[in-house]
């Protein structure tokens, strides 16, 4: 199996799949094993086979390159580094490790701010897919204050846990699981965006490009961390006809909040026929 090197000298793993036009997708490809973690995940709203289906949908028309960035991160935190300039290093560091001197990219939430990092610091991007954030208008102050709370509750002592365990959708009541070094990695992230003008950086990107995130696409965090409001819907919805004149292409999934709009049955049928429309355009017509 073919690995990348990243900015910290760290090796992840690749899955290369299909023939066509490279995308690259930084999911976890792997199919999840039946069991009682993967049942727990699907208690919360989460599909354990993410990254397996949104491949399957792919690489029957495209070649997908498909890595388990956040899943390699968690593993190898990088506490210090994980800077917009370093995650960019690592997703070319990827496409070179594969053969692919351009190729498009799909990301969603933190993974889709990272790509629009990529497309600002490099030209060899066919085309860019951001879901579940929004390109301009982007809340990162919001998702500094909740990463620096998740890095405070990792690193303060916690209360014992409760008696019994969360009930499904309770995350204020649910265990904090990472450690310090997972959490203070998007705090660093976070940091290095604090004063980014995603308005100003629409010029940097010149490749075709699709955002999309569910309507109802709004987080509302409890007072651990501050009872901040993470709207990803709004400004979407609010800014839609500024980001088409800026050249984005938009997808607004009617009713779905943040969980609902990244699960494949979802995904597929909105980056697929326009990463065709894009990449393939003698088919797409």
């Amino acid at each position: 199996m073919p690995s990348a090197t990243l900015h910290d000298g760290s090796a992840i793993e690749i899955e290369i799949h299909g023939d066509g036009p490279t995308v690259l997708l930084p999911v976890n490809p792997t199919p999840a094993e039946e069991g009682p973690q993967a049942e727990e995940m699907r208690k919360w709203g989460a599909d354990p086979s993410l990254g397996h289906s949104l491949l399957t949908g792919l690489r029957d028309t495209f070649r997908v390159v498909a890595f388990d960035y956040e899943g390699h991160v968690q593993a190898h935190p990088k506490a210090e580094t994980l800077t917009p300039d370093n995650v960019a290093r690592d997703l070319l560091a990827v496409a070179d490790a594969a053969g692919a001197d351009r190729f498009a990219y799909y990301g969603y939430s933190w993974l889709a701010v990272i790509g629009m990092q990529l497309a600002i610091r490099t030209d060899r991007l066919t085309a860019l897919v951001m879901g579940g954030f929004p390109p301009v208008g982007g809340p990162y102050a919001e998702m500094l204050g909740v990463t620096a709370a998740t890095y405070r509750m990792a690193v303060e002592p916690q209360s014992p846990p409760p008696a019994q365990p969360a009930e499904v959708g309770d995350w204020e009541n649910a265990p904090m699981s990472l450690s310090e070094d997972q959490t203070r990695q998007y705090v660093i992230l976070y940091e290095a965006l604090r004063g980014f003008d995603d308005r100003a950086a629409q010029d940097r990107i010149t490749c075709p490009r699709l955002c999309f995130a569910g309507s109802a696409d709004q987080i509302q965090y409890g007072p651990k961390w501050d009872d901040i409001l993470v709207d990803i819907a709004g400004p979407i919805l609010a800014r839609r006809t500024e980001l088409e004149g800026l050249g984005w292409d938009v997808r607004v999934l009617d009713g779905l909040d943040h969980m609902q709009a990244m699960q494949a049955n979802q995904v597929s049928p909105v980056v697929h026929p326009w990463l065709v429309s894009k990449l393939l355009p003698a088919r797409a017509s």
